[in-house]
């Protein structure tokens, strides 16, 4: 708890065996109330290992992506009542120690998301990301500040930490179940005029940090520009895409039985 707000930390998984419990020990538990990890059909040992950590796990029954990961992550976090969700990724590619800051900026009321950005600060390149992906990175931002006229320094960060209010109110359903989830929930948050903040965080790229092919970051680059382009013509006035309709189908709408309950969190 901080500042008398509680915190769940959600954790989408997969093969992660190797970084868990790396992740989880870094963690400020003297903070966060709760941490649950959903596993997208792991083919290790991930879900033993958040077993014998003691996590909240929660097991898809198939593989349903990395968006389709964080749906279930969000729907259970809810369903926990914490006022303060934060996503942080088991590769241990993120700085977990982080997690404090990002939920007290929440916590104040000043905000109610905060990004860990890779870019503020010493930026991603010493932290050993591929020159392709920066490029890609840069350029994908820039398009997508003007797009929406917003200005971010990244768009594409998997650190992430969400009011509760936040994740009640968008259509996340319509979202993609893959990695372009994490950008159309972005123009979701913007186009509804939500407050974002960022924070300067550490990146570690290495052979067990989880990364998505040349192939793949093609498409995902390809997704975001739809995402951002959808954002323009609803902020025109023009068209406004499916995913940002207020219409559209929110967590509580979910109408699929596929996730089970493996482990219970510590103390339970």
């Amino acid at each position: 708890m901080i500042q008398g707000h509680t915190v769940c930390v959600v954790m989408p998984a997969y093969n992660a065996a190797q970084t868990l419990r790396r992740t989880y020990e870094d963690l400020p538990l003297d903070v966060v109330d709760r941490v649950l990890l959903v596993d997208d059909r792991s083919t290790d040992e991930t879900v033993c290992l958040a077993g014998e950590l003691g996590i909240q796990t929660f097991l898809h029954q198939r593989n349903r992506g990395y968006g389709g990961n964080q749906k279930t992550c969000y729907r259970e976090a809810l369903r926990g009542g914490e006022d303060i969700v934060i996503m942080v990724h088991p590769d241990y590619q993120y700085a977990p120690r982080l997690v404090t800051a990002m939920a007290s900026l929440i916590a104040t009321g000043e905000f109610d998301v905060v990004l860990g950005s890779r870019i503020l600060g010493v930026g991603a390149r010493q932290g050993g990301m591929p020159l392709y992906k920066f490029i890609a990175n840069r350029f994908l931002t820039l398009v997508e500040n003007g797009l929406l006229k917003y200005k971010l320094s990244e768009y594409h960060t998997g650190f992430r930490a969400f009011s509760r209010r936040v994740l009640e109110s968008l259509p996340l359903l319509e979202n993609s179940d893959d990695f372009v989830f994490d950008n159309q929930m972005l123009v979701q948050i913007i186009r509804r005029g939500f407050r974002v903040a960022e924070v300067t965080c550490p990146t570690r790229y290495f052979p067990e940090a989880s990364s998505i092919n040349f192939g793949r970051s093609v498409r995902y680059g390809f997704g975001c520009l739809h995402a951002a382009w959808g954002g323009f013509l609803d902020r025109r006035g023009i068209y406004t895409p499916r995913f940002l309709r207020e219409a559209g189908r929110r967590l509580e709408d979910a109408d699929y039985m596929e996730v089970t309950e493996t482990t219970t969190s510590r103390g339970d």
